[in-house]
């Protein structure tokens, strides 16, 4: 059968043939894998192989079956086109991809994030056509798929893993990370600044605010990277470190920054807030945070910006910072930065911050060569990005799967797991497009009892229905691997939930995506399912089967249209207000 390709019909011929399910099972998978092995290309262990197989735990069998020696070198990479292994034995195109990782956990990557990747976990016995029924998504990105083989357990399984943000921001990323922190040895911040909030909770319930300072702060074993892409507020940088070392939490020798980061300062704000007052007497403002984080960026993009780097000759460091503020002075007559002011305090924060300034991507880059586990704590959001996002009103930074691998020099082919947070619902600061949103009494009510006012302004947050069509979108864009729901508890008072499906445009057209184009996004009409509500509390649920069922199919819908593994779902602001899905796939 070397160059036949087996199908589902091969399979149900061999049931017919008197072959029980199992029997059956088991010869088509040696059978593909056969072929697949005579085509050159490599299938990673996953349990359902390895139960199909009959070798039940042994990875290393299908390992050399495949025809390598160590087993954890084998993968298989899908082209991104393809929603399941079910197009696969159907005889669609594969793009033949192989990558190599070695025991010390070092990748080495001819493959470009272009398909799936099966990791190996413990195996129970499946049938192909429910395995492959299973395996569902879209899948982009070189990393395992959940679906077929992630198993709840508190260890996650992935040596570096992103945590994005998959709507507006404010979708509780801080919690995920702060959570997964513990199995990490190094949290890394990529982009953006100060304008990003994650709150974090401490096995107390002490609550903590940070800005710039990542959000694994509090695991006391995991060293804190700020990475180049970050724009850089020192003052606010170490207002937050004071913060924190008064609550005792040790910061010392757990920090480094970016020797490329771009410094953001006073300037920055204040031109920030001058050109959203001129904006507002257009009607056109963006609704920034003011924290100065377009300016900053624009200073990056037309090459006159400092760096933290310029701060190891202060002389150089003034004069660069005078030229900066020049630009300032000409543009607004209102301009009131102090220049010789900021380059007095700044000779302070200089010898402070020093100790920190590390060449991270050198940092980074050689921890993962050695094994060591990386965790990526995204800001803002990918609706939010300046290509992907509602453009103009977006952040000045790409906070999506790009801006990570930019922001710290690390190699998108590095990537384990990205984890894409929703919450439950939406929200939205400021202004722009926003096509799930509620109005009225609904929308004020879930403002109240989720706390949604901003983190870094404290305005009160627009607030809409869940979008599945956004959503779908951003896991394209980010090649997803698993979601976290959060804020679950906050729907718990309602009669029913409704989820946007689809979008359709004002001459009946469904859209597939999101259009760029704002005029047809802020006139598209939303569908929506209607899904019962649970009238239940459910913050002091821990675990999956604790669940209303209304809950759990919530959830449950709302992976099936994302085609994503929901894993976690908040329940609450604590720390433990978590609960881990157990996947429905080959586990």
């Amino acid at each position: 059968m070397a160059n036949t390709k087996p199908s589902l019909s091969t399979w149900r011929a061999l049931q017919q043939s008197g072959m029980s399910e199992r029997q059956s099972s088991i010869a088509l998978a040696r059978a593909l894998a056969h072929f697949y092995r005579a085509h050159a290309l490599m299938l990673y262990s996953c349990p359902g192989w390895t139960s199909y197989l009959g070798t039940h735990t042994s990875r290393r069998a299908v390992g050399g079956l495949f025809g390598t020696r160590n087993h954890y070198a084998c993968r298989a990479t899908f082209g991104t086109n393809y929603s399941s292994v079910l197009d696969l034995v159907r005889g669609n195109r594969l793009q033949q991809r192989l990558s190599h990782t070695s025991a010390g956990g070092m990748q080495r990557s001819c493959a470009t994030r272009c398909g799936a990747r099966c990791v190996a976990t413990a195996s129970q016995p499946a049938v192909p056509a429910r395995a492959w029924s299973n395996v569902r998504g879209r899948i982009s990105g070189s990393s395992y798929h959940p679906s077929v083989c992630a198993r709840a357990s508190k260890r996650f399984d992935a040596n570096v893993a992103v945590v994005l943000g998959t709507q507006w921001g404010d979708e509780g990323k801080g919690k995920l990370v702060d959570i997964l922190a513990e199995q990490y040895d190094i949290v890394a911040r990529a982009q953006g600044g100060a304008n990003a909030g994650h709150t974090i909770y401490d096995d107390n319930g002490k609550k903590y605010a940070l800005h710039l300072v990542p959000s694994g702060i509090l695991n006391q074993a995991a060293t804190c990277v700020v990475g180049n892409g970050v724009v850089m507020h020192l003052p606010t940088f170490f207002e937050e470190i004071k913060k924190l070392e008064e609550a005792g939490v040790p910061v010392e020798g757990r920090l480094l920054v970016s020797d490329r980061a771009h410094l953001l300062f006073d300037l920055h704000k204040e031109i920030d807030g001058l050109r959203e007052a001129e904006l507002a007497g257009t009607g056109k403002q963006i609704g920034t945070t003011k924290r100065g984080i377009g300016p900053a960026y624009a200073s990056k993009a037309t090459r006159n910006g400092i760096r933290v780097c310029d701060l190891k000759d202060m002389d150089l460091f003034a004069d660069k910072l005078r030229k900066l503020s020049i630009d300032g002075e000409k543009r607004f007559n209102e301009y009131g930065y102090d220049v010789e002011a900021d380059i007095a305090a700044y000779r302070k924060i200089a010898e402070t911050v020093k100790p920190l300034i590390t060449d991270t991507v050198e940092y980074i880059n050689s921890a993962h060569e050695a094994g060591r586990r990386i965790l990526i704590e995204g800001a803002n959001a990918t609706m939010l990005d300046i290509d992907f996002g509602t453009y103009p009103f977006v952040t000045s930074s790409n906070p999506s799967i790009g801006g990570i691998a930019t922001g710290l020099g690390l190699a998108p082919s590095k990537f384990d797991a990205v984890i894409g947070v929703v919450k439950a619902y939406t929200t939205r600061v400021g202004a722009g497009p926003y096509p799930t949103e509620i109005f009225g009494k609904l929308a004020e009510e879930l403002r109240e009892i989720g706390r949604e006012y901003g983190t870094t302004t404290g305005r009160p947050r627009r607030i809409g229905w869940l979008d599945m069509v956004a959503l779908r979108y951003v896991s394209r864009i980010n090649g997803l691997t698993h979601v976290n729901i959060t804020k679950l508890d906050v729907l718990s008072d309602l009669d029913e939930v409704k989820i946007g499906v689809r979008y359709r445009a004002q001459d009946g057209t469904i859209l597939r995506s999101v259009p760029a184009d704002l005029e047809t996004l802020e006139h598209v009409t939303v569908e929506y399912e209607t899904v019962p509500g649970w009238k239940t509390d459910i913050s002091k649920c821990r675990k999956w089967e604790e669940l209303p069922l209304a809950a759990r199919d919530y959830i449950q819908r709302v992976e099936d249209l994302a085609g994503v593994f929901i894993q976690w779902i908040g329940v609450g602001p604590g720390r433990d207000a978590i609960v881990e899905k157990p996947s429905r796939g080959l586990c």
